[in-house]
């Protein structure tokens, strides 16, 4: 039995069911002659009441990352796990991790360990609902055309409240007191999330270098009852919609509010979910629907991505 060390990088939700996750599918490791050691946890209060594994290691000093064979960063942001992980990427060790917005604004420092197969990072769009991993392998033989995508609950949370008769107000402060939305809300309800996600999406299918800034972003922060009971009245649903095609040549990521038929794919696979439709001459139309949030679901991903490392998979490497 091979005995492999994990380190982890934050414990909230994401974390702690991480952990939990890897506790449970301890046979599946064993299946694979491997035995999970978490050498350490990195977090900001060890006396903080968490849902974790007995025995867990906790600890506010980032020391034991260099005894670790592969670190899963769940810790969010964007200057301060990028300062921890960039020796130990140095090093010429793996990451996962779920940090589109690390992904999408520190690209120029971690492309070369993506091309490398170093980073893993199916849960940082959709979450447990497998769409880099396609992207990234199968569907590289087909030429892409076009992609639209719903990649955010909080949004979709917010006008599905709104199509039921509550001004944008009053759903966004249900939102955050059932802690959907940050406060305060703007990377989520300003798009940005969404904009993080897709340029993510982009280098898989466009560019793999496509930079965050090339993203053209609106948000719903001034979507109006109206505007929504309009659409409805028109046998239409708005949805906050990350968009990516090619236009005169060149190709266009957007992410705005769009009014789309009920029938359209995002309104009825997607009705309460994240949903993409890729568009492929040869492959033709797919739609990927899933759970796009939550710890479960996301830890889901990360510790397939650790699963796929253990067994010699490479990570997820864009197009060159």
């Amino acid at each position: 039995m091979r005995t492999v060390t994990v380190g982890v990088l934050g414990c909230g939700t994401v974390g702690q069911d991480v952990l939990n996750l890897i506790q449970k599918r301890e046979a599946i490791f064993a299946d694979l002659g491997v035995r999970i050691e978490v050498a350490g946890v990195l977090v900001r209060d060890t006396s903080r009441p968490r849902a974790c594994p007995p025995g867990t290691p906790l600890t506010t000093d980032p020391a034991f990352l260099q005894e670790c064979g592969v670190v899963i960063e769940a810790m969010g942001g964007v200057e301060h796990p990028m300062s921890l992980l960039r020796p130990y990427l140095r090093s010429g060790r793996p990451v996962i991790t779920a940090n589109k917005a690390l992904l999408a604004e520190k690209w120029d420092e971690l492309r070369d360990y993506a091309l490398d197969g170093k980073l893993y990072y199916e849960a940082s769009v959709m979450a447990g609902t497998p769409v880099i991993g396609p992207m990234s392998t199968v569907l590289r033989a087909s030429t892409f055309g076009r992609l639209q995508a719903v990649l955010n609950g909080t949004c979709l949370y917010i006008i599905t409240q709104m199509e039921q008769g509550k001004e944008y107000a009053q759903a966004l402060a249900e939102a955050q007191a059932l802690g959907y939305a940050e406060d305060p809300p703007t990377l989520d309800v300003g798009g940005f999330d969404t904009a993080h996600k897709l340029t993510v999406l982009a280098r898989f299918c466009a560019d793999g270098n496509f930079p965050f800034d090339r993203v053209q972003v609106q948000g719903i922060e001034h979507l109006t009852l109206a505007d929504v009971q309009g659409a409805r009245a028109r046998g239409e649903r708005i949805k906050l919609v990350a968009e990516l095609e090619r236009v005169n040549g060149e190709w266009q990521a957007r992410v705005s509010p769009q009014s789309l038929p009920e029938d359209h794919p995002l309104c009825n696979a997607g009705a309460s979910r994240n949903a993409m439709v890729y568009e492929g001459e040869e492959c033709g139309t797919l739609i990927f629907a899933g759970g796009g949030a939550g710890g479960m679901v996301t830890a889901s991903a990360m510790v397939g991505d650790l699963l796929d490392w253990v067994i010699g998979f490479p990570g997820h490497v864009p197009l060159h």
